[in-house]
């Protein structure tokens, strides 16, 4: 795993300014890239997800190093923690602890807006990156099963979570 951790050292403030973040999507599906370990010093690693309606974000996986913390600017948002599914909605925050099973998706019906967080921060511009790169055909899915170490997301399987989708079952739970 490519983590670099600099925690130690001294991390200036950092301001991104919205039309200085980098944007890669289009439409109502778009992640913007706001602030990674390099300029966190480790710390923290930031982006804003936009899902359109029903659009699923990401699929089962978990990280060993990193909690990812979702907080809903608008919309409802479906996520999976662990063996339940979890509705959230615009002003909730769900926190996800490492090796926690989890997956998300704007909720049937429902586009979402939500600000993602890893602490400690491990480096995913990259994997953002070479996600758009296999939405847009120049990389292929399997380039990212390869980086499941470098990138700390792993991938499992989850009959919950594909049953729920395809089904568009409500929540099990409510945050």
């Amino acid at each position: 795993m490519s983590t670099p951790h600099l925690m130690s050292q001294e991390v200036p403030p950092l301001v991104v300014r919205r039309n200085e973040a980098e944007v890669l999507g289009t439409g109502a599906n778009t992640i913007s890239l706001l602030a990674d370990v390099p300029a966190t010093g480790g710390f923290l690693s930031v982006t804003r997800t936009t899902l359109g309606k029903g659009q699923d974000g990401a699929a089962p996986h978990y990280h060993c190093a990193s909690a990812e913390t979702f907080f809903v600017l608008g919309g409802v948002l479906q996520v999976l923690i662990g063996v339940e599914i979890v509705t959230a909605r615009e002003g909730d925050l769900l926190f996800v602890p490492p090796r926690t099973v989890h997956a998300f998706g704007a909720a049937p019906g429902f586009g979402a807006d939500l600000l993602i967080a890893f602490t400690p921060g491990v480096e995913r511009f990259g994997y953002f990156r070479l996600l758009d790169r296999v939405r847009n055909g120049d990389a292929g899915p399997g380039e990212v099963l390869d980086t499941q170490e470098r990138y700390d997301n792993h991938f499992v399987d989850s009959t919950v979570w594909r049953e729920a989708r395809r089904a568009g079952l409500p929540e099990t739970t409510h945050a």
